[in-house]
């Protein structure tokens, strides 16, 4: 991303910080910017942004994932029958890292091996993992899941924990991103997802292995995804087939909004993550305004609107490169 978009991105957000603070402030008498508002908006803010990390991967190829809702229930189900059968965190943590992965390698096999697009695959791959998460499940929470060091990820901080300033499944998102960062920009193969995304055609014929790529930035999601299972088992305590539905939404606006274009080719990790704590603090806004769930509902729905309109805006205003006969 460049400077100039990071920067507007960073204003965006902080201009809806103020008059969420000055606008709660006046109809409820609290201030919203708090540390202690940080600390929850960081919270709240972990499992959608750990899955648009993978998303950016995926949306920058030119393509779309609709099953993170789906794996992240999937997840949370394995996670608890896992911890159920052993009381080992480690295997419980196992368990997501290989459910995400299997999920993502799916999907990208599909997409890139029998030339399925994404939209199909996906759609069909988040019904059929929230089957098997019901399954599993037999059609109900797992519950009774022993109390184990997971949880630590997303526990608000006590008094003596102050000095981390942010939950500890914060602190792995920002090493993730981080990491996830200098992976795309770094590396070759962080080039070669640019270039797929951006003519496909011209990266084929600059050697690039555009399967390979696919089925790298689909096992990447999911397997994201998967830690953003964890993470909402750590939340929760149990495994719940139903949970996570529509968060991929969330994802995928979170990307948009990032400066990622749904047309491939554009996008940043950091954006992504900004993405997510605009749509957090919008969220936590409406929230302690006493905004009824359904208004709620009703502003993330105008928010993804708003953010594929915004992607089509900024795609009139680049110049259309023709391509080599």
């Amino acid at each position: 991303m460049k400077a100039k978009g990071a920067l507007g991105i960073i204003v965006a957000w902080l201009v809806i910080c103020l008059v969420s603070h000055f606008a709660i402030q006046h109809f409820t008498q609290r201030p919203f910017i708090t540390l202690d508002n940080f600390e929850l908006m960081m919270r709240q803010a972990i499992i959608v942004g750990l899955g648009a990390i993978g998303m950016a991967y995926v949306i920058m190829t030119g393509g779309i994932d609709l099953s993170p809702g789906s794996t992240i229930a999937l997840t949370t189900v394995g996670v608890a029958i896992t911890i159920k059968a052993t009381n080992n965190p480690a295997l419980g943590i196992a368990a997501a890292v290989i459910i995400g992965l299997l999920a993502g390698l799916v999907n990208g096999l599909l997409v890139a091996k029998l030339k399925v697009g994404p939209f199909i695959v996906t759609l069909a791959s988040m019904l059929i993992f929230r089957g098997i998460a019901k399954g599993l499940a037999h059609e109900q929470t797992i519950g009774s899941v022993p109390d184990t060091w997971i949880s630590i990820f997303t526990k608000a901080l006590g008094k003596t924990e102050r000095w981390q300033l942010i939950p500890k499944g914060a602190w792995v998102w920002l090493v993730l991103l981080v990491f996830m960062w200098f992976v795309l920009n770094r590396t070759v193969f962080g080039r070669n997802v640019v270039a797929v995304g951006s003519n496909e055609k011209t990266a084929r014929l600059c050697g690039i292995n555009i399967s390979n790529v696919k089925i790298m930035v689909y096992a990447i999601c999911g397997l994201f995804a998967g830690i953003a299972g964890l993470m909402q088992e750590s939340r929760v305590g149990i495994g719940d087939p139903t949970i996570a539905a529509g968060e991929e939404l969330k994802m995928i606006a979170a990307v948009v909004i990032g400066g990622g274009s749904l047309l491939g080719g554009e996008g940043s990790i950091f954006g992504a993550a900004l993405g997510t704590l605009i749509m957090t603090t919008i969220g936590m806004g409406c929230s302690q305004m006493g905004i009824a769930n359904w208004i709620q509902e009703i502003i993330t729905g105008v928010i993804i609107v708003a953010a594929v309109t915004l992607d089509r805006y900024r795609m009139t205003r680049v110049p259309k490169v023709v391509e080599a006969a």
